[in-house]
Formats: C-alpha cells, structure tokens, sequence
C-alpha cells in the first residue's frame, strides 16, 4: 500500500506541475491527492504504521478507553488531528496575511510606496525589491514579505514575463531573508524552539551565507535583464473611490505595524502565529468600519474587509491544503524519516545530509524533513549540523515553485506556471543556494 501511496503522490505531483498544459487546477490535483493518501493509509494502517511510532503514554491510555484498534486511533486522533491543527493554523495565517494586503491595496496604502520607487531600470528594480525582500523576510517571516511584495509587483511592473521574473526573485529572497532569523521561517522558528539554535548564533553563522544565497541569483538577472520597465496603468475603477491621503496613511501603517507585531505577538504570548495575524486584522477591521463613514457609498463598499475577503484566491488556500496532507500523509508512513536515514547512512558527510535535506524540501515539505532530522541526531545546541539544516531547509525550498510557502503564495497570487519557474528561475536558485551553502560551510570550518 506505500507503494500506491507514493505512486497517487507521484502522478498528482506530475499533474499539478503540468497544470497549464493539461488545463487541471492545481487546487483540486492537490485535494485529491491529499485526501486519497490519508484514504490509503488509514485502509492499511496496520502494516504502514510505525509501530515504534505510538508514545507509550498513548497506548496505556487508549487500553485504558477500552479502544481495540490502538494503530487506527492513533493515526486519526494523534497524527491526523496533530497535523489537520498544523495546516488550520498556516492557512489562517495565510487568509488574513491575504486579507490584510488586500485591504491595504483597496485604500491605495501601496500607492505611497510605489509612487517613491521612480526607478525604471529594471536592475536598479530588481535590486531593491531583491533587498528589501531579503531584510523584510528576516523581520517577518517569508510567506508575509511574500505576499506583500508580489502585491506591490502588481503595482511596478506591467509586462507579466518581466513581472514573473520579478515574482522569481521575490521567492528566492524571501527564503534567503527567512532562513538567518528564529522568525523568518518556520524550519528555523522549529530548530529553535527544539533547543537546537539560538536566536544570535543564527544571525551570526547564516546571514552571510544567506546573503549570497540573494546576491548570486541577482547578479545573474541583473545580466539577463535589461532595459526599463513599464508600469501599470491606473485602472478607470481607482479614479472613482473617495480616497484621501489620510486614508492611504493610516492602512499602510495599520497594515505593516499588524504583520510585523505578529511575531513580537507570538514571542511574548507563545500562542501560534495566526492568533497575532487575527488579532491584526481584526484591528484593521474594526477601523474600516469606523473609516468607512467617512467615505462615500460607492467607496465604501469596494474598500471593506467582506469586499477584501471576496478578493483572496481560495484557491490557493486550498491547493495549500491538499498539498500538505499529501506530504503529512507520507510523513504518518515513517517515509520521510526512514528517506532521512538512509541518506545519512549513503552521504559522505553531514554537510552533504543538510544540503541533500534542503534540495529534498523543494519536492515534499520541509517541516517534516526537519522534523525528522531532529528526531535523528542527538547534536549539542548550535552544532555546525544544525546551522547548516537551518539554511539548507530555508532556502532549498526556492528551487521549485511549490517547495516552499513562499513559493505556493507566490504561485496562488501570481498563476505563476510550475514548468515555467523550473525553466527559468530553477537554474538561478539552485547556483544561489549552492554558493550560500559553500559559504556557511566555509565559516563554520573557519570559526
């Protein structure tokens, strides 16, 4: 039954990344994958489950529930309901992260940025948009810089190859930004709060490999494009809402000052992520109710939060789904663990483990990589093993277009073609992540 697993995991991967050519959403590829795989695992549970697996706590207490099937219990109760909270709390973080940028850009919030960025050469562009990325990532975390700066994209850039491009650079510097910083990214949030890293020796060993990770890829594009830009029309629409400068002003910084306290949020509380993304956009709802009287009727009712909400592609919220019960389902097998092993077991050298790790996460997810690899080695706090896991997980993910959470918002935002990315970008992450690798491994030797 792993075998059928893995083969529906395969075909559904294969169909997904032919999406445009077939003329299949990827939303429902990945829903039904995801769906099928659990259906598959929890028929053959007996023989799929790692017995190893089940805490003995789990097992006494299920005897003592008089529960006669202990491996099916645990695989729905513990495993299925552990992950099904997982994804509930990442797409609710990403609907109001969505929310939130769609209310901002409904009051023309973005406007006050794009109308200071003046540049049209599309290097200079793409250096500060590269940059402001990286740092922005590193102060957030990589799936809300991402979905931010995509948005202002929408803004700067008219020509969608040149703005794809654009979107390509987005990703690969928001997981180079994510990967340097305990917030940035959710495989270095969980080395973290394992006790495996600590908040400055991270900042300390991974920000210059980090950094090359971002500049390769941008001196590389900076070759390949040439020219100006050509920006956006206004469109008719924009002229008839009763916008004023105060409006602008106060949304743009409502909304920014609700992202970034998202994670002071959850470092003073403990509580998840998307319980600081809700409180943010609830405070942002309630002023668009108080602000709206203010505005006309037609104005109005194109600016609130339920004219936002109509805006976010559910689409992608549920291609996120499908996707992760996918890669949860083969996780519940022991799958990713035992693929864990056997390559520290055929790898020359940990190094190696943590790059293979990070070139992996591209394809399946990296919280279950990593997770994995946590459960594997019993390693001090900062060992170079862990720095190397952190980056390599971080920034791995940027060299497919679904290998990160950065990459899957870009791709809801933008449509961007899986084929195409693999085309174009691919190339340019992969010689980026390389470099980045060989410079953190450099300085961990050197100090």
């Amino acid at each position: 039954m792993l075998m059928a697993i893995l083969t529906v995991f395969t075909v559904g991967y294969l169909l997904i990344a032919l999406e445009h050519r077939l003329h299949l959403n990827k939303a429902a590829t990945a829903l039904f994958i995801g769906v099928v795989c659990w259906t598959l695992f929890v028929v053959d549970v007996h023989n799929l489950l790692p017995r190893e697996s089940i805490p003995d706590w789990f097992a006494a207490e299920s005897v003592a529930e008089h529960i006669d099937d202990v491996e099916l219990h645990f695989a729905i109760e513990h495993q299925h309901l552990t992950l099904t909270g997982e994804i509930a709390s990442i797409l609710f973080f990403l609907m109001g992260a969505m929310t939130i940028v769609e209310l901002v850009d409904a009051h023309e919030g973005f406007a006050l940025i794009t109308d200071r960025i003046r540049t049209r050469s599309k290097t200079r562009l793409l250096w500060t948009v590269g940059l402001l990325t990286f740092f922005l990532s590193a102060a957030l975390d990589n799936l809300t810089t991402t979905i931010v700066m995509v948005s202002l994209l929408r803004k700067l850039v008219a020509d969608r190859e040149d703005r794809l491009r654009f979107v390509g650079m987005v990703v690969i510097a928001a997981n180079a930004g994510g990967a340097w910083t305990v917030i940035g990214d959710v495989t270095t949030t969980m080395l973290w709060i394992k006790h495996k890293i600590g908040t400055l020796p991270v900042m300390q060993e991974l920000f210059a490999g980090s950094l090359v990770c971002l500049v390769v890829p941008l001196v590389i594009f900076s070759l390949m494009m040439k020219g100006e830009v050509e920006r956006p029309q206004p469109q008719g629409a924009d002229f008839e809402k009763n916008i004023q400068p105060w409006h602008q002003w106060l949304f743009l910084l409502l909304g920014l000052t609700g992202l970034i306290s998202v994670p002071v949020f959850k470092g003073l509380t403990h509580l998840p992520p998307y319980m600081g993304m809700m409180l943010s956009l609830s405070v942002l709802w309630l002023v668009s109710e108080v602000v709206s009287h203010t505005m006309d009727e037609a104005t109005r009712s194109s600016t609130g939060v339920l004219a936002a909400l109509r805006r976010v592609d559910m689409s992608s919220i549920l291609f996120f789904l499908g996707i992760l019960l996918a890669v949860g389902a083969l996780a519940a097998t022991g799958a990713l663990a035992r693929a864990a092993g056997w390559l520290d077991e055929v790898l020359p050298n940990r190094d190696v483990v943590a790059m293979a790790i990070g070139l992996i996460s591209a394809i399946v997810d990296n919280v279950p990589l990593v997770a994995a690899a946590i459960e594997m080695y019993e390693l001090p706090i900062n060992n170079d093993f862990w720095m190397m896991l952190a980056y390599c997980a971080g920034t791995g993910g940027s060299c497919l277009i679904i290998g990160s959470a950065a990459g899957v918002a870009a791709m809801g935002i933008e449509h961007v073609d899986f084929l195409w990315y693999l085309r174009r970008i691919a190339p340019v992450a992969v010689a980026g992540y390389l470099a980045g690798a060989l410079v953190v491994i450099a300085q961990l030797a050197w100090f």
